[in-house]
């Protein structure tokens, strides 16, 4: 199976528009285009296991903590990659199409990547 992603509200769009033209069928979704537009971390990260992607974020504070919440209490996590956007885009596109072609969701369910590696 082939990773699932989703782009977390404040994900920068250049680098899911990076990806999308690198990698065209990539199973990507913006989660302002679901019904989570504007959710909490943990609504979205419960959305992402029902759904199984892996949520791809700049929320450093707020999404890891409830990411590591999830995996100390044995509750389903997908992944979370933590994308720093003080790093060139070009970068980030890069390593993410690397993991995308690489990982296997097994490899990321109760994980946090943090970017660049």
């Amino acid at each position: 199976m082939t990773l699932r992603f989703a782009a977390d509200e404040n994900f920068d769009g250049r680098i899911v528009r990076g990806l999308l033209r690198i990698l065209p069928d990539l199973d990507l979704i913006r989660v302002q285009d679901t019904r989570l537009a504007e959710s909490d971390d943990d609504s979205v990260l419960e959305w992402a296991v029902q759904e199984s992607r892996v949520v791809l974020t700049h929320d450093v504070s707020t999404m890891t903590a409830a990411a590591w919440a999830r995996v100390r209490a044995g509750v389903p996590m997908k992944g979370v990659i933590e994308v720093n956007t003080a790093e060139p885009i070009g970068r980030m596109i890069d390593e993410i199409h690397l993991i995308a072609l690489a990982c296997s969701p097994e490899e990321l369910e109760g994980q946090v990547l943090f970017l660049p590696l």
